[in-house]
């Protein structure tokens, strides 16, 4: 299937391997072992943050698309846009740290590519909101697509932060590496 040997491809771009480790090192000096690290990684949740703050960008922004696009009302299509700008940042930095826990060079590569997809989507929603052309918009949803595959071949055939914090009370479950996908 082409969607897999895509991802395979991203696993194996080792040229990725020095940018996400001094990416890694910089985000580990500033919050590893810490409180804030914790809190951001979800312990006190007993699981990651970050899938749960992700759901207001797409959100938005896919609702922004279905204001524009099906009912023609550019006004509440900005309106979802800033709300989904203004939801962001938070959904980075979860990210970001959660980046930061990964130790294997394959999920390392997938998590920076990923950003990056994430990043240019940003970049496209900040330039439909500023400049009001669906264009970026449509590239937008584009690279939110992308990154969203990216970060569910991460978490699914990956196993990234899976089965890492347990949850008081909860039963021990067993887990293993997924990586049963054809090349």
């Amino acid at each position: 299937m082409l969607t897999h040997r895509l991802f395979r491809a991203v696993e194996r771009l080792s040229r990725l391997d020095d940018p996400t480790d001094k990416a890694v090192r910089a985000i580990r000096r500033a919050v590893g072992g810490t409180a804030v690290e914790r809190a951001l990684r979800g312990t006190w949740l007993g699981h990651p943050v970050h899938p749960l703050l992700i759901l207001a960008p797409i959100g938005a922004y896919t609702c922004a698309a279905v204001a524009d696009f099906a009912f023609g009302d550019r006004e509440t299509a900005h309106r979802f846009t800033g709300v989904g700008l203004l939801a962001t940042p938070p959904a980075v930095v979860t990210g970001l740290v959660e980046l930061s826990t990964l130790t294997d060079a394959p999920s390392r590569r997938v998590g920076l590519v990923h950003a990056a997809a994430n990043a240019v989507a940003s970049t496209c929603f900040l330039a439909a909101y500023v400049t009001g052309r669906r264009t970026w918009s449509v590239l937008g949803l584009a690279a939110v697509g992308a990154g969203g595959a990216l970060g569910g071949h991460l978490s699914y055939a990956l196993g990234a932060g899976v089965g890492r914090e347990p949850v008081e009370g909860a039963p021990e479950v067993e887990t293993s590496p997924t990586d049963n996908l054809p090349d």
